[in-house]
C-alpha cells in the first residue's frame, strides 16, 4: 500500500501489523498465531514445548485443527516474563561465548579443508603417476610381443616375398630347360662357344637358385605343424593376474599421531640394524701349541 493509506490503515486498525516488503515473509512476527483456522493472538506459553500459544490452540473443545496443547504446562505470557528474561541474559553470554570460537574454528576449518583437497589432489596425481607408470609398461611389453610375433612367423613360416618368388619358379625352370636344349645342339659351333659357355653358367647360376628357393619352401612346409602360442595360456594365472590388478592399490584413512608413532617405530628398528651392523665382530683367538701338544 501506499503511505497515505497507510496512515489511513493504521488509524483505523490500530492492532494490524504492517511491514516493509523488503523483509522476508516467513520472518515476519505478527503477533498472531499462524495455525491452521487459528488466527488468534498468541497470549498463552506452552512450556512443554517451548512455544507461544492460542485460545485455540490450548482448547479442550474438541474440533479440528484445535487443542494441540490442551494436556501441556500452559502459562501467560506475562508469567514467563521473568523466565526469558534470564535466560536471554545467560543465552546473550553463551552467543558471545561461542561467537569468540567461531571465528577461530571457521578459520582452521577453511584451512584444514585446503590442505584435505592439497592431499586429495596430491594423491590423485601418485595414483596417475603409478598407473601411466604401469601403462607404460604394459604398452611397451605389447609392442615387444608383437615384434617377436613377427619375428617367430619370419623364421619359421613362409613370408609374402617367398611366395611371390615360388610363383616365378614355373616359368624360369621352364625357360632354362628350353634354352638347355637349344644350346646342346650348338657345341660343334666354334664362333658361338664362348656365347654357348656363358649361357650354360647363367643356366648354372639359375639352377643354383632354384634350389636355394626350392630349399627354403620345403624348410617352411615342413613347418605346417608347428603352432606359436602365447603364454599364460593357464586360465588360473590369466585370473589371478586380473584379480591382483583389480584390488592393486588400497586407499586407507590413518590418524596422523598413529602414522607419527608408526614412523617412529621403523625408524627405531632401522636404528638398531645400523647399530648392529656398526660393531666390529670378535676375533676367535688363535689356540697356541705347546710341546706337550705335539708330544
Amino acid at each position: 500500500m501506499c503511505r497515505q493509506c497507510e496512515k489511513a490503515h493504521s488509524k483505523l486498525l490500530k492492532n494490524h501489523h504492517i511491514y516493509s516488503l523488503d523483509k522476508d515473509i516467513n520472518e515476519i512476527f505478527t503477533g498472531l498465531c499462524t495455525k491452521p483456522n487459528h488466527s488468534l493472538e498468541l497470549q498463552f506459553f506452552c512450556l512443554t514445548h517451548n512455544e507461544l500459544c492460542c485460545a485455540a490452540c490450548i482448547s479442550k473443545v474438541r474440533l479440528k485443527g484445535n487443542g494441540q496443547h490442551k494436556n501441556c504446562q500452559i502459562y501467560y505470557i506475562t508469567k514467563i516474563k521473568k523466565l526469558k528474561m534470564q535466560n536471554l541474559e545467560k543465552n546473550i553470554k553463551d552467543l558471545e561465548e561461542l561467537s569468540g570460537k567461531l571465528e577461530p574454528s571457521i578459520k582452521e576449518l577453511k584451512s584444514i579443508y585446503e590442505k584435505i583437497n592439497e592431499s586429495k589432489d596430491r594423491l590423485k596425481l601418485e595414483i596417475q603417476k603409478l598407473f601411466t607408470k604401469i601403462r607404460t609398461e604394459l604398452n611397451k611389453r605389447e609392442d615387444e610381443l608383437y615384434l617377436e610375433i613377427e619375428k617367430k612367423y619370419d623364421e619359421l613360416f613362409f613370408k609374402e616375398q617367398l611366395i611371390k618368388e615360388s610363383e616365378k619358379l614355373p616359368n624360369i625352370v621352364k625357360t632354362s630347360l628350353e634354352k638347355g636344349k637349344i644350346k646342346e645342339n650348338d657345341w660343334n659351333d666354334e664362333n658361338k662357344l664362348n656365347k654357348i659357355i656363358n649361357d650354360c653358367i647363367k643356366i648354372e647360376n639359375t639352377i643354383k637358385n632354384l634350389n636355394l628357393v626350392y630349399d627354403k619352401i620345403s624348410v617352411f612346409n615342413s613347418n605346417k605343424d608347428l603352432e606359436i602360442e602365447f603364454n599364460p595360456k593357464n586360465t588360473e594365472i590369466e585370473e589371478g593376474l586380473l584379480n591382483e590388478i583389480k584390488e592393486f592399490g588400497i586407499i586407507k584413512v590413518k590418524d596422523k599421531e598413529i602414522k607419527k608413532e608408526e614412523k617412529a617405530i621403523e625408524d627405531s628398528k632401522e636404528e638398531e640394524v645400523q647399530e648392529r651392523n656398526k660393531k666390529p665382530k670378535k676375533k676367535k683367538k688363535k689356540r697356541k701349541i705347546s710341546s706337550s701338544d705335539t708330544d
